[in-house]
């Protein structure tokens, strides 16, 4: 199992797109389907916090990263949960991740930061670009679902930004290091 992390807009998406179609029968497992859906978190007060380590399912990301992990050749598939920008709402058993699979790429913010995580991975990259790239990346990706110009750049400000700065000292812990 590949774990790709780094700061939110670093690519990490696009990366284990790539990799996984470059391994035939492999699989992408993206922590983002385990966002907590919308109405919860707007009824813990988080919604303005959305992405947030506190706004993810953890232990059922790790239960589901541990299933995987423990599969035998005989065992039916584990389904995992996808993350739909369009509708920013995780739907879950999305994904099929079969035992044979050769590969099965988990992404996302809180590999690292999520102690419990390491031990299920057998290698962790960091994906880097520079902050301004990585910044204006996420407006864009906030624009494209819907935000206009100016609230997408005060949501990557306050909330992306927060977390890219709890993520770093990950970058350190990684296995490798890309910079696409």
């Amino acid at each position: 199992m590949l774990g790709i992390t780094g700061p939110p807009g670093a690519g990490k998406s696009t990366m284990a797109e790539q990799v996984v179609g470059a391994v035939s029968a492999a699989v992408l497992v993206p922590m983002d389907g385990f966002h907590l859906a919308q109405a919860v978190l707007e009824a813990s007060g988080l919604a303005d916090r959305k992405g947030a380590p506190e706004t993810f399912d953890r232990d059922g990301y790790i239960a589901l990263l541990g299933r995987i992990a423990a599969q035998t050749p005989s065992d039916p598939p584990v389904y995992a949960p996808t993350f739909r920008r369009d509708i920013e709402e995780p739907v879950a058993g999305a994904i099929p991740v079969a035992a044979s699979s050769p590969l099965v790429v988990t992404e996302g913010n809180y590999l690292l930061h999520w102690p419990d995580v390491r031990p299920l991975v057998d290698e962790v990259w960091w994906v880097e670009v520079d902050d301004e790239t990585r910044i204006e990346r996420l407006v864009a990706r906030h624009v494209r679902f819907g935000r206009n110009s100016a609230d997408a750049r005060a949501w990557v400000t306050r909330s992306d930004e927060a977390n890219a700065r709890l993520v770093a000292p990950g970058r350190d812990l990684a296995d490798v290091v890309v910079a696409p």
